[in-house]
């Protein structure tokens, strides 16, 4: 039989750590999975009562988001960051990934001119996927000195064919924090739409939670989600806003193929950013695991592990990312990410989650004899 012609979809990044499970899974107490950013900690109790008790199941819900959800969402921007965005110019989403995933297609039906994707080159890898399906060419833009992207980078070839830039601040994995106004600016130049994937903005550690909003709407979308911040990920309400002609164009696209958030967890996203202080309880809890796990396993490996920018992961030099995944999952019980997954620049480095209790990762420690 003949090789297919079209499409192979690549082998799914954390597929690929299947054979490292059962070396962690022989130790007692089992496996610590450290390697996807899934939230362990408990959802806000009035959450959980709104998604359980919204009467919402029965209609459709709007896919833009209904009026009490997206004034929400403007709530939240006006009182945590200082942007007043128009209620036209919010929506909702069914959480950021498949936003991720599908805008290229969109925009290529937009602007069918250009073919191109600039995204990070050490990033999460839904960025280069979401290219590849929409048959567009995926350009991955260096990092500078600072861990940011090096916008002088991009090849004004590529700048001339480009439908959208990618950023994500702060970084996942690197943790990296990224200049997004020079984003901004890099793009209103160019006629590029920058796209600011903002969904760890309220764990940035090294300066004040920044928006790509805060240079303006024009030519930007920020894109946020309510899984990290709020312990939601499967509950699956994410939101953008910015540019007005952007944004009701994706609402209008994206009311074609059916993307609605279900009416239950609209209500629970409500609930949800009506209230910081379960936000700042979570802060407290991933800063706490940052440091705990940075001092074990850099008491274990030799290795310096310092903390991110930004975000709750551990990323760092480990030379080669699959032998010290394969160490750690033989002597401490822990599953992490070669870096690998995040493009080739990464391929020495670990990405660690501290997605896990405390009493997990105080059972690392306890395998890896350190205290």
């Amino acid at each position: 039989m003949k090789d297919p012609q079209g499409f192979v979809p690549p082998p799914y990044p954390y597929d690929r750590l299947d054979r490292l499970i059962p070396l962690a899974a022989a130790l007692p107490g089992g496996v610590v999975d450290l390697s996807i950013g899934t939230p362990c900690d408990p959802p806000l109790a009035a959450v959980v009562e709104a998604l359980s008790h919204s009467n919402a199941e029965r209609g459709y819900p709007a896919s833009i988001g209904g009026e009490p959800l997206r004034a929400a969402i403007r709530g939240w921007f006006q009182r945590r960051l200082g942007v007043d965005v128009p209620l036209a110019q919010v929506a909702a989403c069914v959480g950021t990934k498949e936003f991720v995933a599908t805008t290229p297609q969109f925009l290529k039906l937009r602007t069918p001119s250009r073919d191109t994707v600039l995204y990070p080159a050490v990033a999460y890898p839904t960025y280069e996927m979401g290219a590849t399906l929409a048959g567009c060419r995926a350009v991955p833009v260096p990092a500078a000195a600072d861990g940011g992207l090096d916008l002088s980078a991009i090849d004004p070839s590529d700048a001339a064919r480009a439908l959208m830039l990618w950023v994500n601040s702060p970084s996942n994995p690197t943790g990296a924090l990224t200049d997004l106004a020079a984003a901004a600016a890099w793009g209103r130049a160019r006629d590029v739409p920058v796209f600011s994937d903002e969904c760890y903005i309220d764990f940035t550690w090294d300066a004040p939670p920044s928006t790509i909003l805060h240079s303006g709407l024009d030519g930007v979308v920020a894109v946020h989600s309510l899984s990290k911040r709020s312990n939601l990920a499967g509950v699956r309400v994410g939101f953008y806003a910015g540019d007005a002609e952007l944004v009701h164009y994706l609402k209008e696209v994206r009311k074609h193929v059916g993307m609605m958030v279900p009416g239950p967890a609209q209500a629970a996203g409500v609930v949800a950013l009506g209230d910081e202080e379960h936000v700042v309880a979570q802060r407290a809890r991933y800063r706490h695991r940052l440091e705990r796990l940075a001092h074990v396993l850099s008491a274990w490996s030799g290795l310096p592990i310092e903390l991110p920018a930004g975000g709750f992961y551990l990323w760092f030099d480990a030379h080669d990312g699959w032998e010290f995944a394969e160490r750690l999952a033989r002597d401490g019980g822990a599953i992490v990410s070669p870096g690998d997954f995040y493009g080739a620049g990464g391929s020495h480095n670990v990405r660690a989650a501290v997605v896990q209790p405390d009493d997990r990762i105080e059972l690392v420690a306890t395998r890896l004899g350190v205290r």
